[in-house]
């Protein structure tokens, strides 16, 4: 049965470049909305910049411009670093728009009138040389739980313990490096605590998002039964969700000098984009997909894709603030893990803290780079380690080795020495070669996100393809007298086998699947209509090489590159 299905990826801050460490999640994310439209489903895909708060503002006063035309410029570069990495959103909008500000104020309206909202004073830092509130995020110090230094005023990176920032030790003012003092403010609070939003976030967060689909990953299952105590009390705090000014954001309605705190209206960004999608393409039912009774009725799924880092705000504040205020919760969250380089996290000292910029800089193909991270990526919230040396040689050997290869050695008989046209295939080696093919997997490692199984049954399967071509060596049939259609016979199949394996490629690698659509003169390849043969006398196109291998160099330049132009500086 069709679905239909709206997936978002974690919004990127638009205050600086996109990195590798980001296109993890957003490389997990295309791919599986280009294999689920493989299969006939309707996805709409839709991503935003994060825009507002402090960060924003200071940025943008640093430079002598005014936010938003910081944001609009981000906006353009993130957008154009995603598409040539093949993540193409249906929609790339901005929190900083009239459909988020709407919706903002239209969820607050309700919890409001839920009794979930609460006004109290509160004591929070203050930085007496620049005059301001500090947010969470520009306060450093020593983690209250585990002692680690350097941790923010909101979370902490080593343990994950989350706290107020008034609970760190040592504090200080990541603005100007004072140390701050304490001030009263009236803050409004959305009410976690309240009762009945525990019952309903111990309900959902063990939920399935479909039968045998849980909603939620093992790994961040269990963390929610940390922060929401189900063997004990419950374990949730009020949510503080207002700032004051000077702030970049939406100011509260009815709050003279108080603004949305950015975590409010950040994942709203998910709906508001949707919403500006919508009433672009004009024959989409917004309310179908984010409206908690008819979604229900219509069966609709809304997909998160997410960093482990922001799991807390997703799993906790998101779907109880979308529930109590008439909408509806996310289907299902996909958490991916951090990236690391070598091993280690990335560095900017050690050139391994890499612009998704300077990767195409270098004349490195973006697509070797999704291959690598869907070969590491098994639909859990494991750290993927981005090994150099690995990558290199299992790009070469899967990509240009095994898959490529299949192409480079027969496309060029069929050119020359049969107009282009292709002739009846083997169908022992065919059916062989379908006997192999493990749909079941192929279809169960896809949807789990367990790409990196996906790929090495591909890759099974090439080593099978590979294998026929070494068994027959076209290259001695095309020396021998009266071997014109074996030789033919070899070729075709070849190709055609070549054909299934972009299949199964293409969701992984779309642009070279396209220039193999193109090489082979077929219409889009898509999971449906498996296993029919090319027709006898169908002219391909001349073969042009499909893909190059990653030279070492090229490696050792991009790191030198990012050695060079990412030296520490002090944060804005």
């Amino acid at each position: 049965m069709s679905r239909k299905i709206l997936v978002t990826n974690a919004l990127p801050y638009a205050n600086g470049d996109i990195h590798l460490g980001h296109l993890v999640g957003y490389a997990q994310a295309d791919i599986w909305v280009r294999f689920q439209r493989m299969c006939g489903h309707t996805v709409h895909y839709v991503c935003a910049d994060d825009t507002h708060g402090t960060p924003i503002m200071l940025r943008a006063e640093a430079e002598g411009i005014r936010p938003e035309d910081l944001i609009n410029r981000v906006h353009g570069e993130h957008l154009r670093d995603f598409t040539d990495f093949g993540v193409v959103f249906d929609n790339y909008h901005s929190t900083h728009s009239p459909e988020n500000r709407a919706y903002a104020e239209d969820i607050y309206t309700r919890l409001k009138a839920a009794d979930l909202i609460d006004a109290r004073a509160i004591e929070q830092f203050y930085d007496p040389v620049r005059e301001m509130f500090l947010p969470d995020r520009f306060i450093r110090g020593e983690c209250p739980k585990c002692g680690a230094q350097d941790q923010y005023g909101d979370n902490c990176e080593a343990c994950g313990a989350a706290y107020a920032p008034t609970e760190l030790k040592n504090p200080r003012s990541a603005v100007s490096g004072a140390a701050p003092v304490l001030r009263a403010s009236e803050h409004y609070f959305f009410r976690l605590s309240d009762a009945r939003t525990a019952a309903f976030l111990r309900e959902w967060t063990t939920g399935e998002a479909r039968p045998g689909v849980r909603r939620l990953q093992p790994e961040a299952a269990n963390k929610m039964r940390e922060w929401l105590g189900f063997d004990g009390d419950n374990q949730l705090t009020d949510w503080d969700i207002s700032r004051d000014a000077p702030y970049f954001g939406f100011e509260i309605p009815d709050a003279p000098g108080k603004y949305f705190y950015v975590w409010l209206d950040a994942p709203i960004g998910y709906l508001a984009s949707f919403r500006n999608f919508a009433e672009k393409r004009g024959d989409i039912c917004v309310e179908d997909y984010i409206d908690a009774q008819k979604a229900a009725a219509c069966g609709t799924e809304m997909v998160h894709f997410i960093g482990k880092d922001i799991l807390y705000f997703h799993a906790l504040f998101w779907p109880a603030m979308l529930e109590f205020a008439g909408y509806r919760a996310p289907s299902q969250l996909c958490v991916n893990g951090f990236l690391t380089v070598n091993g280690a996290k990335m560095s900017k000292g050690r050139g391994t803290f890499i612009t998704a910029r300077s990767w195409l800089d270098q004349g490195l193909d973006p697509e070797a780079l999704r291959y690598y991270f869907a070969s590491k990526s098994n639909g859990s919230m494991e750290d993927l380690d981005l090994n150099l040396d690995d990558m290199i040689a299992r790009v070469n050997a899967d990509l240009v080795g095994k898959y490529v290869n299949l192409a480079s050695r027969c496309a060029g008989f069929i050119n020359k020495r049969f107009d282009g046209r292709l002739g009846v295939i083997d169908e022992a080696a065919a059916q062989a070669f379908v006997d192999a093919w493990n749909e079941h997997t192929l279809v169960e490692a896809f949807e789990a996100r367990d790409y990196g199984r996906a790929l090495r049954e591909t890759m099974r399967l090439a080593d099978l393809a590979n294998q026929y071509i070494n068994d027959k060596k076209p290259w001695e049939l095309a020396k021998q007298e009266g071997q014109e259609d074996a030789l033919h016979t070899v070729c075709s199949t070849a190709l055609t086998l070549f054909r299934d394996l972009t299949r199964a490629l293409k969701p992984v690698l779309p642009s070279l699947a396209g220039e193999v659509e193109r090489f082979l003169d077929i219409p889009p390849l898509d999971w449906r209509g498996l296993w029919q043969p090319l027709p006898v006398g169908h002219r391909i196109n001349p073969y042009n090489h499909l893909m190059t291998r990653i030279e070492r160099s090229r490696i050792d330049a991009l790191i030198e590159a990012n050695r060079a132009s990412l030296a520490p500086s002090p944060p804005v």
